[in-house]
């Protein structure tokens, strides 16, 4: 009688075991670990084919168009010319909003009268002779607000040049006297003197 009991307690506490070997083996069967996958916005801002995002800073050279003068040799500066020179902005890997400002400096010590007038948006279908709307350049400083558009399936921001004009003015306010227009006709001679214009590019994101 004694042995039957321990026998029969023995498939009992086999029993228990088992149901708790089976309870423990069925939580992790049914625990499971998932990984969740966050991409990251992309932030690659072309300036002239140079792409600006892997360095702090970026040197590009701009190459100015002087319009075309019949009583002035190609090329170069004289009293009343006008130019321009382009900024080629390449946004179309971003997928953030963003803001880019330009600060002009131009090296007019000796050419006061050398001044930024007004820059233009030029689409990326653009073509030459096509009128384009003129904004005028507030104390050589350009900004503009691009939004990401999550409204628009598969949104990208479209390349864009910013077309910026100067001009050596000659007119009531101008700063110069004839005599020292001739004194840089003479040092353009002698020395060969030209004139620098800077322009600091900056893109900044927007957090509302």
């Amino acid at each position: 009688m004694f042995t039957k009991a321990r026998f029969l307690l023995g498939l009992v506490s086999l029993s228990i075991c088992l149901c708790l070997m089976s309870s423990t083996y069925s939580r992790y069967v049914a625990d499971t670990t998932s990984n969740i996958e966050l991409l990251f916005a992309k932030w690659q801002i072309l300036v002239n084919n140079t792409d600006i995002t892997t360095n702090l800073e970026s040197n590009i050279s701009f190459t100015p168009v002087i319009e075309p003068n019949d009583n002035v040799a190609a090329d170069v500066l004289a009293p009343s010319s006008r130019g321009h020179f382009d900024i080629d902005i390449d946004p179309t890997n971003v997928e953030v909003s963003f803001k880019y400002s330009i600060d002009i400096d131009i090296d007019n010590e000796n050419i006061p009268d050398l001044i930024i007038t007004e820059y233009a948006i030029v689409p990326a279908d653009y073509i030459d002779g096509d009128p384009l709307q003129l904004i005028e350049a507030e104390e050589d400083f350009i900004t503009n607000t691009l939004y990401f558009d999550n409204n628009t399936e598969l949104f990208q921001f479209e390349t864009f040049t910013i077309r910026i004009y100067f001009e050596w003015y000659e007119g009531e306010e101008e700063l110069m006297s004839d005599e020292d227009d001739t004194v840089i006709g003479f040092l353009a001679a002698t020395e060969g003197l030209t004139f620098t214009i800077t322009a600091n590019i900056s893109f900044e994101q927007i957090i509302e």
